[in-house]
């Protein structure tokens, strides 16, 4: 019934510990032993998911993830990228001198590095670099240039810092950015094309794959361009609102092996 399966990782396919559990990747290798295509569609950079890539045997010919919220997509096996919508310098640059306005601690990403601007840098972005065993670097844009390829900015903070900077933002920012939140503590901007539905739906008309044979599976707010655009979206049972009011179906939580429970019924029916 269905070819590809693209999954969250944060919330999603990973517990509150942010590990993979035993059920999970034994659901996955088996989806993907019948020939179903798992692709891990994640806010993350790409040193965030490599360990989970080889956890998950997803490290073959014709595997692909989506990363950085779908602004970029790469085949596992030789790192060609499939797709990638970068953000204007100019436009980081306007969100940089915003933060300091407003002000709202920042961070943006490369392809392997985390940069702040800030010299007393904010605990979400140490954690955010933890977790993802990405380096972190104090730079501001003017240190890094124009020439460096910036696929996602990040706002961090306190939930209600980060709710009411939300509230402040200029309507010249929403017109030229992707802006979504991944966590409390999170709010995203990216190229005003790149989310995690349109990465997965052009990935899958590379395939030849149908929007009624896509599944998504997610948690947040990031994941709802994904849920209202696959044949099948699947919202974790810790899911936000808005994620369970889009989707079609309601699985266990993260903590349940909900992902694994989603995909074993997609195997059962496709017997």
């Amino acid at each position: 019934m269905y070819k590809l399966i693209a999954v969250d990782m944060d919330g999603t396919m990973l517990n509150d510990q942010h590990a993979l559990t035993p059920e999970v990747i034994q659901a996955v290798r088996k989806a993907k032993g019948a020939g179903i295509k798992i692709v891990l569609c994640t806010g993350r950079p790409l040193p965030g998911v490599q360990r989970y890539v080889d956890q998950l045997s997803l490290r073959e010919e014709g595997d692909y993830i989506a990363v950085f919220n779908g602004a970029l997509v790469q085949e596992t096996f030789t790192s060609r990228v499939v797709s990638q919508l970068d953000m204007l310098y100019e436009d980081v640059m306007e969100l940089e001198y915003l933060s300091r306005e407003l002000p709202i601690a920042m961070q943006y990403f490369s392809e392997k590095h985390i940069y702040t601007p800030q010299k007393d840098i904010d605990k979400y972005t140490v954690l955010d670099a933890y977790l993802n065993s990405i380096p972190l670097r104090v730079r501001t844009l003017e240190e890094v240039g124009p020439s460096l390829a910036l696929p996602k900015v990040m706002f961090v903070g306190e939930k209600d810092d980060i709710d009411q900077t939300e509230l402040l933002l200029p309507e010249k920012i929403k017109a030229r950015n992707e802006i979504m939140r991944s966590t409390p503590h999170f709010l995203e901007f990216l190229h005003p094309k790149a989310s995690k539905g349109n990465a997965v739906m052009d990935l899958a008309a590379r395939l030849g794959i149908a929007r009624e044979e896509v599944m998504c599976i997610g948690d947040n707010g990031n994941d709802l361009s994904m849920i209202e655009a696959a044949g099948c979206g699947v919202a974790m049972g810790n899911a936000i609102p808005e994620i369970k009011a889009a989707a079609d179906i309601i699985t266990l939580t993260n903590n349940e092996n909900g992902v694994a429970e989603a995909i074993n019924n997609v195997l059962l029916q496709s017997r």
